[in-house]
């Protein structure tokens, strides 16, 4: 194909111009995000403290949880300092590598969060439906097998994605992306080159990653609700919805965001930019910020260690 002569042969520096048509208000919006950010690493850091400092917390379903916490820690790392250097100090400048850097840790960590979540979903459903057999299928070494399969998973996953944008593309239209972090389709979309292959591949990932997990949690919880409705006792059935209910808070802001992410990024041509990119934004940001705080408040144990290591801060 033809490439004009206002193309640019592959940049090295790329700029970042945060959200279109909030420029004026951007330093104000960085403070809910900067509160956010930082009550997302204090609370995860907590959690990852109380589990590996107590030993009645290594279990599965709690070693998932600090799983979740180191990666919504990555996560939020890869997108708020910059994110922030762009609002409050007018930084927009970022290396075309690091860019790239950028992107694929957000999709990459994305893929192994739902593929944690999957892992909490199977976790539930034998714990619930299979309680006497939990201890012997659930093991550390099958919890560490999963743990090397989701993150594999993501870096086989992800990694075409960098390397189709890093060795296909030569010419762009532009160094400007009209975004607040450096998002595939938003680099795509830069290229002055044929980039079929990138889109149909973006939309491969996305819908075998949320399309196999969403299926396997939803199947899951289905076996337990019909489980636990069939339980005789009201006692027993509410101790074991409430065991669920941190999970499925968890599993539905994460995909509701995702999708709504998703789906107005690539069919909603009339949806305003700055309307994606806040949610897009949102999407990142709100699990991290979410997680420990939804953990904390509803996991009885999690709760009962956070405020024995508080009081026990406080009597020194």
């Amino acid at each position: 194909m033809s490439i004009s002569n206002i193309t640019v042969f592959r940049p090295s520096v790329l700029m970042l111009i945060g959200i279109p048509g909030l420029e004026t208000v951007q330093c104000w919006i960085g403070i809910p995000f900067c509160v956010m950010y930082l009550i997302a690493m204090i609370g995860n850091s907590l959690l990852l403290i109380i589990i590996k400092s107590e030993r009645s917390l290594h279990e599965p379903m709690y070693i998932f949880v600090g799983m979740l916490g180191v990666t919504d820690i990555v996560l939020g790392t890869s997108i708020v300092p910059k994110m922030l250097g762009i609002f409050w100090f007018h930084v927009p400048e970022i290396y075309f590598d690091s860019c790239l850097l950028q992107m694929g840790l957000i999709h990459i960590f994305q893929c192994i969060e739902s593929g944690i979540l999957l892992a909490m979903a199977l976790d539930r459903y034998v714990a619930i439906c299979y309680p006497l057999r939990h201890a012997a299928i659930f093991t550390h070494h099958l919890v560490s097998q999963i743990a090397a399969v989701v993150t594999l998973r993501a870096a086989v996953l992800g990694a075409p994605c960098l390397i189709l944008i890093k060795f296909r593309f030569q010419f762009y239209h532009t160094t400007i992306i009209s975004h607040c972090y450096c998002e595939h389709m938003a680099i795509v979309k830069m290229a002055a080159e044929n980039v079929r292959v990138n889109k149909i591949y973006g939309l491969f990932v996305a819908f075998t990653v949320a399309g196999f997990d969403l299926t396997f949690i939803t199947l899951s919880y289905v076996q337990i609700f019909i489980t636990v409705f069939r339980l005789p006792q009201k006692e027993a059935r509410l101790k074991a919805f409430n065991t669920c209910i941190a999970h499925i808070c968890v599993f539905l802001q994460f995909y509701l965001l995702a999708f709504f992410s998703f789906f107005t990024h690539r069919f909603g041509a009339h949806v305003p930019p700055y309307i994606h990119i806040l949610f897009s934004s949102l999407y990142l940001l709100v699990p991290p910020f979410l997680n420990p705080l939804v953990y904390g408040a509803k996991t009885k144990q999690i709760r009962i260690h956070l405020i024995k290591m508080l009081y026990s801060q406080n009597a020194l």
